[in-house]
């Protein structure tokens, strides 16, 4: 399944309703990350019911403990390909016995996507489809490659924002033990190291008011995000000579120490009514 221009093609699989490529055809560069290296199997995976996972690894609704994989259930299912316009793709998952015994909710996932120029356009749209209030979180994990272009270093590349930001950087305890602290820092532009991502495993900020951030390289080429809507905003690379990065825009995190709060209270978790849909969206933007 494709969406193609004159210069530019996209194209996904029914695994996840993910994107498996985004090509511009007059250069020859691969912009997304094909999961074909041993620091990372994934490719762009959308992250629901849940970013990440709880401190435990399981949660409890109604007096039933239930268990997900990292970052939900999404990434592990197929997804039907389902009518839609003329140069539009559209995915959407249904619950169904296999989702209700990991996550014991009705729900409607869609994946819209459309392609303008150089900028891909993606839609999603999350029905509550029973009755009873539903929690949820959101994420998105597209992985970028990182160098772009040949003769090129993962250090030469730089992530920046539309203006300057005073975020607040959500700082980790390493051992697991101790709450998240913020740190307030004062930036326009990361410059990606290696050595950064050892120190911070996940560089995770908070209070974006730039619409968009931009992965870019010594020869001018990139990716640009938008973030408008998004809460927060990670980066993340697994370790040294991964030749990716993720740029990813959240509604909520994953637990980085125990938390007292139940699975409806948890930071970032949103609640949809029966019947009620939540809509978001984002671009992905080649230079």
């Amino acid at each position: 399944m494709k969406l193609e221009n004159e210069r530019y093609v996209a194209t996904f699989t029914e695994q996840g309703g993910e994107i498996t490529s985004f090509l511009d055809k007059q250069t020859g560069i691969q912009y997304m990350y094909q999961g074909d290296t041993p620091y990372w199997g994934g490719k762009n995976p959308t992250l629901f019911p849940m970013v990440g996972s709880t401190y435990t690894k399981d949660y409890v609704i109604d007096g039933k403990t239930y268990a997900m994989k990292n970052h939900g259930l999404i990434r592990y299912m197929t997804l039907t390909a389902v009518e839609g316009k003329d140069d539009e793709i559209v995915f959407a998952l249904d619950s169904s016995e296999e989702t209700r015994r990991q996550y014991p909710f009705d729900f409607r996932y869609e994946i819209h996507y459309t392609l303008e120029g150089n900028r891909l356009n993606i839609r999603y749209v999350i029905t509550n489809t029973g009755e009873k209030e539903m929690p949820f979180s959101f994420g998105l994990h597209p992985g970028f490659l990182c160098p772009l272009c040949e003769g090129e270093r993962f250090e030469d590349y730089k992530v920046t924002f539309d203006n300057p930001e005073t975020l607040r950087q959500i700082i980790v305890d390493p051992q697991g033990k101790q709450p998240y602290e913020e740190e307030e820092v004062r930036l326009q532009h990361i410059d990606l190291d290696y050595a950064l991502f050892e120190k911070h495993p996940t560089l995770i900020y908070k209070g974006m008011k730039s619409a968009c951030a931009t992965l870019s390289g010594p020869k001018g080429h990139g990716v640009r995000i938008s973030l408008t809507g998004f809460p927060l905003f990670a980066i993340w690379t697994p370790k040294a000579r991964a030749p990716f990065v993720c740029l990813e825009p959240w509604f909520g995190h994953g637990d980085f120490s125990p938390v007292e709060e139940d699975f409806y209270h948890r930071e970032g978790t949103m609640i949809l009514s029966g019947g009620k849909s939540f809509t978001c969206a984002y671009t992905i933007e080649l230079l």
